[in-house]
């Protein structure tokens, strides 16, 4: 039979085993967690996307807030694939409303293959037919990231652009909502229509092109 002294030293050795089980489990959840996190090495990252996005070849425009008589670095850019062509040869001003359809995303990742998609006007695959559209001032009390406002500003009537954007025209170092510091923006942006500073539209109701 095993005395009292016997049993409580037992005791106090299974209380170490399994502290000590339990210390090692949580390194291990910890480890795992850390080696499936979507957005490890976040910055690291989108800059590596930005330098993909533009040794791709695509169309690219400097953003409207510098001067473009100079080199610009790769984050000074949007990137732009054109989806549909409108047409008109104006472009909205920085004062001007607009008036758009838009699909925001993050860059691809784990568990979302084609971006997490943070804001949206519209759901399933976009149609001029049925979009849910936005009216917005480039410049109104609702700042629009220089990027989307960048992209606006080079847009004709009809238009339909996938356009990348990098953090750094983005929304910079500051989370957003469900946007982290450091994330390149992808926009899906369908311009309908835009107008100058006094000038009058109806209320918009989807309707064919």
């Amino acid at each position: 039979m095993i005395d009292i002294q016997c049993k409580k030293w037992l005791g106090y050795v299974g209380v170490i085993l399994f502290t000590i089980h339990c210390s090692l489990f949580t390194v291990s959840c910890s480890e795992d967690d850390s080696s499936t996190d979507e957005y490890a090495n976040w910055q690291e990252r989108n800059e590596a996307v930005t330098d993909q996005w533009a040794a791709s070849g695509l169309k690219k425009i400097r953003v409207f807030t510098q001067d473009d008589t100079t080199a610009g670095k790769n984050c000074d850019y949007i990137y732009v694939q054109v989806l549909e062509a409108g047409e008109g040869a104006d472009s909205p001003l920085y004062t001007d409303t607009v008036r758009v359809a838009y699909r925001g995303r993050l860059i691809p990742t784990m568990n979302y293959a084609d971006g997490y998609v943070f804001d949206e006007t519209y759901l399933g695959d976009f149609s001029w037919h049925t979009a849910g559209m936005s009216t917005m001032a480039i410049s109104g009390k609702t700042t629009l990231v220089n990027g989307f406002a960048t992209a606006l500003m080079n847009m004709h009537k009809g238009d339909y652009w996938r356009v990348y954007i990098p953090y750094q025209i983005g929304y910079n170092t500051s989370t957003q909502g469900s946007v982290r510091a450091y994330s390149n923006l992808t926009f899906d942006i369908a311009l309908l229509d835009f107008w100058h500073p006094g000038d009058y539209r109806p209320a918009f109701k989807a309707r064919m092109r």
